[in-house]
């Protein structure tokens, strides 16, 4: 009892907090604006919090500091084309599963910016993001849930000089949790043909080209590697690396083609083994879509396309470019327990997403399959090797294939059934949920909501999950009460009852309650978290286990 009256306090503080600030900022937003000359000002809060409880049964360790939280603060204030903002964090300490160097400094200003921009230019000064293309050399973002932040700090310039010519120019540092490490310089240019050609203005196929360049500056330093032979070698390593790529994108009536290239320059690390090979990678999409139906046809090859601003650094921290992992993003549970990780020394992948529409009152159905294997490489020395773009080997990375079907019945009923079939390699993402090299699922899901009251709502959940090589079998239910737009109620139990490592069932029991008040959401849940990784397009971070009390909050002004 004292530790749950110590987290309603403490929840009610944080709580109290957040919206004071929102009340008084949203008071004071036109008093600000009126000395600032107009303009104004918005922002929003964010604070996940949770008590933390030992939980043997499933791994849940006993942690000294139990209550942890991490928060943020956003504040924007606009005039025109003028803007500036600035980002406050705080993690005190940070929450499992989040690095513990982002507790070193407890709180701070992690973010801050003044841009301006009109039809001409658009400058920015201090941190900013950044995407060239689809990310393969240049991908600087944030996401909250997975603890990944490398924003740059220094100077970006975009200039449109004419109309359809876009060029963009970035110079600074890259975030490494308080700090800023290495030097990161590129430019950008697209050039959009239909613009650009007065006779191609009213023709129904778009064209645009783009290219990038990339550099990263890191001192040179000897690194001493043991070669095959027992041989000591020196590696002097490159203070300088580059990279570049080009892109095409088309667009005519309903069919769309992208395509990308990359290339690096010779980029030795702890992450490719120290090895001199260039990095290269493509990326093409294909898709057609008409009413009622869409397809869309990726394939991808990544060969050591790992571009950190350390050389060093490994896991998901210091990277600068981006490479999408080609599968398809579940929403469901089971589905999403083994997600795959992109693996920058070398994959190929190829992926078919179709979704089609019976009639206007008719079911829909969606098919995704998915294939990532290993890029075959035939080694020439203890630092090269040789590889070809697509050319696969015979190590199966990851496979999903999955079918759904959703129908709307009336007003009041609809309901969802899919099928998945996975193979997810253990020994290539570094996880292992049970023994064995691979992980071979079956899983079927079943949803149906019942809508009445008008704003009133119930979805019930079933999920199966049937594995070989994991943790044996699985089933789940959620029961979801809406009541539109105040209040959401959830309960949940991932049961493994059948667990070749494990001698008794074992339940994953969760229950949250959530209120809605204009632009702020208050969410308190309480149960188990399973041990695993948790991903979002390729880029993962590891979930510990946990059992405890947890509280979420935005708000928005």
């Amino acid at each position: 009892m004292k530790k749950v009256s110590l987290v309603i306090f403490v929840s009610c503080i944080f709580v109290s907090c957040a919206l004071s600030f929102t009340a008084i900022a949203v008071a004071q937003e036109n008093k600000f604006a009126a000395i600032l000359g107009g303009g104004t000002i918005s922002g929003g809060v964010q604070i996940d919090a949770q008590v933390y409880q030992k939980d043997t049964a499933i791994g849940a360790q006993d942690v000294d500091e139990k209550f942890r939280t991490n928060s943020f603060a956003n504040i924007q204030y606009i005039n025109g084309g003028f803007s500036a903002g600035m980002r406050i964090e705080a993690y005190i300490p940070q929450m499992l599963g989040y690095d513990a160097r982002y507790s070193a400094k407890k709180a701070g200003i992690a973010n801050y910016f003044a841009r301006y921009g009109n039809d001409f230019v658009d400058v920015t000064a201090g941190t900013f993001y950044e995407q060239f293309g689809s990310g393969l050399i240049l991908r600087s973002y944030q996401d909250w849930n997975l603890g990944m932040d490398n924003s740059i700090l220094g100077a970006r310039a975009v200039v449109t000089p004419y109309s359809g010519i876009t060029l963009k120019g970035i110079v600074g540092t890259e975030r490494y949790f308080w700090e800023y490490k290495g030097m990161v310089r590129g430019g950008d240019m697209e050039l959009s043909l239909n613009d650009m050609i007065t006779p191609m203005q009213d023709m129904n196929t778009r064209i645009t080209l783009g290219g990038s360049f990339v550099s990263k500056y890191q001192k040179s330093e000897d690194v001493y590697r043991v070669d095959t032979s027992g041989n000591v070698n020196v590696l002097n390593l490159p203070a300088n690396v580059a990279s570049f790529a080009t892109r095409l994108n088309i667009e005519s009536g309903g069919f769309t083609f992208s395509g990308e290239y990359a290339r690096k320059v010779n980029d030795p690390s702890a992450e490719n083994s120290w090895t001199y090979n260039p990095g290269q990678a493509l990326l093409f999409n294909v898709g057609y879509s008409m009413k009622g139906f869409g397809i869309l046809l990726s394939a991808k090859s990544i060969d050591n396309m790992g571009y950190r601003l350390d050389r060093n650094e490994l896991g998901q921290f210091g990277m600068i470019n981006y490479m999408p992992a080609l599968t398809r993003q579940h929403v469901y549970t089971l589905p999403s327990l083994y997600p795959y990780a992109t693996q920058p020394n070398g994959e190929v992948g190829f992926q078919i997403d179709a979704q089609w529409k019976t009639g206007k009152k008719g079911p829909s159905f969606h098919l995704n399959a998915s294939y990532t294997g290993g890029l075959k490489k035939t080694i020439t020395d203890d630092l090269t090797y040789k590889a070809t773009p697509f050319g696969l080997d015979s190590n199966i990375y990851f496979v999903d294939i999955n079918f759904d079907v959703s129908h709307k019945f009336n007003k009041n009923w609809k309901a969802t059934l899919m099928y998945m079939y996975e193979i997810f390699n253990q020994e290539i993402s570094g996880t292992h949920y049970g023994e064995g090299k691979t992980i071979n699922a079956h899983i079927v899901v079943g949803e149906v909501t019942y809508s009445f009251l008008k704003k009133h709502a119930l979805r019930l959940e079933a999920q199966y999950m049937h594995t070989r090589g994991g943790e044996g079998e699985w089933l789940m239910g959620t029961l979801e009460y809406t009541f539109a737009p105040k209040w959401f109620f959830s309960l949940s139990d991932q049961f493994n009852f059948k667990n070749p490592s494990r001698e008794k069932p074992l339940h994953y029991y969760y229950a949250t309650v959530a209120f809605v008040h204009d632009a702020t959401r208050i969410a308190l849940s309480y149960g188990r978290v399973r041990q695993g990784v948790v991903c979002a397009g390729g880029v993962c971070r590891e979930l510990p286990a946990s059992n405890g009390l947890m509280l979420t909050l935005t708000t928005n002004f």
